[in-house]
């Protein structure tokens, strides 16, 4: 199976970037109707959003937290600096350009990590899990919205046959399973559900 690379990952989305909110919203009204508005739910506090894209999630967040973005397209995080201007964000929102599976901030500096359909593209989701991980103070919370592989066998093995196409031209795994990623890097899992077959997972894990 192939995986990509950031210079890959980088280029695929800066040249889908101009399309990506059209083409990410088809998907998510059929399989995943209101899991952005779920996610900001229950983030608190300084939260870092990983892979922010477009900045789809940031009108959402509750006016009480502080959000910084991280996102490794120029094209995307343009689109997502436009955004937090046109909606008055920048007394609470940053954003940088990145790598999360290096985050640039201190051990335990953040209240919540969300993360919402971007373990399917990371090159090493391992690696970002575990940097959420760290970053998240004692107590702190992980908010995850993906798809991963369904619970329902004759679903499950066409996504495995679309996969070879899908990850090699489009950067998107479809059989990440998060919940694994994330008990391995240290995480208490504390609800997961599933829907739509199997395939959209929200997770709550937290910082032990």
């Amino acid at each position: 199976m192939h995986t990509s690379t950031n210079t890959e990952v980088r280029r695929f989305f800066d040249r889908i970037a101009d399309r990506y909110d059209r083409q990410i919203g088809v998907c998510e009204r059929l399989l995943f109707p209101g899991s952005r508005q779920w996610a900001v739910k229950h983030a608190r506090g300084r939260v870092i959003e990983i892979a922010v894209g477009t900045g789809l999630n940031l009108p959402l967040y509750p006016a009480e937290a502080t959000v910084v973005g991280i996102e490794l397209s120029e094209r995307m995080l343009q689109l997502a600096h436009e955004r937090v201007a046109t909606e008055a964000l920048a007394d609470r929102v940053e954003l940088r350009q990145g790598d999360v599976q290096a985050l640039p901030f201190p051990d335990a500096s953040a209240d919540t990590v969300v993360s919402t359909f971007t373990i399917c593209t990371i090159p090493d989701p391992a690696a970002a899990v575990r940097e959420a991980y760290r970053v998240l103070r004692p107590g702190g919370r992980c908010v995850l919205v993906e798809h991963g592989p369904s619970d329902k066998a004759i679903v499950r093995a066409g996504m495995r046959l679309a996969e070879y196409g899908t990850a090699r031209f489009a950067a998107d795994h479809l059989t990440r399973d998060p919940v694994p990623l994330l008990e391995q890097a240290g995480f208490r899992i504390d609800a997961v559900s599933r829907a739509k077959a199997g395939i959209a997972f929200h997770v709550l894990a937290d910082r032990p």
